[in-house]
């Protein structure tokens, strides 16, 4: 028998090589938990994403309430930090903590995340994350760098075959003043917070 997997996703294309991959060995299961994301419409779109996804890739899919004021709180005092520092770190662990804590309430073996697929995120501390995490809950923690492998060049192939919108930020609203400024200089009025 299979075991069951848990896997915290961000959007439709890193879930879509994840549960290429696992998917033989693997009963794949998606959970949805994004407090991260900003704004509202941004996160909208990438649950409708998800829904649209999830049935051609074959997971099931989990979905938590949208609940910005959580990762604001968690991350109060780290508005300042650049982009991969301790901002992204404590948001990484929010979202891998509530995924082991669903894994344990639905019934899952292990718990992981597709966030290991992306170029800009840091696999060995995602990894580092999950197994400290692995410590307080009642499930193991699955390891990953779907990167390797071409891994992120196959969910851009996957992506335009299920025609799957990408986005070009990692969602927070502090990534997407980042990515403001690249695109238009260094205007930040432009972002509506």
């Amino acid at each position: 028998m299979k075991q069951k997997i848990l896997l915290q996703v961000c959007c439709a294309p890193d879930a879509t090589v994840a549960a290429e991959r696992l998917r033989d060995d693997y009963v794949v299961g998606v959970y949805f938990y994004n407090p991260n994301i900003h704004p509202s419409a941004e996160y909208l779109l990438r649950v409708e994403e998800m829904e649209k996804v999830a049935p051609l890739i074959g997971v099931a899919l989990h979905s938590a309430p949208y609940d910005p004021e959580k990762w604001f709180e968690a991350d109060r005092g780290y508005e300042q930090e650049p982009e991969k520092g301790s901002r992204c770190s404590i948001c990484f662990r929010l979202r891998l903590e509530m995924t082991a804590r669903a894994a344990e309430e639905l019934g899952y073996d292990l718990f992981g995340t597709v966030l290991t697929v992306s170029p800009h995120k840091d696999a060995e501390l995602i990894n580092e994350l999950g197994r400290e995490i692995e410590s307080i809950v009642r499930v193991k923690y699955f390891a990953s760098n779907f990167k390797k492998k071409d891994g992120f060049k196959r969910s851009l192939e996957l992506s335009r075959q299920f025609g799957l919108y990408r986005q070009d930020y990692c969602g927070c609203v502090f990534s997407r003043l980042e990515r403001e400024k690249a695109c238009r200089g260094s205007d930040e009025r432009s972002i509506v917070l």
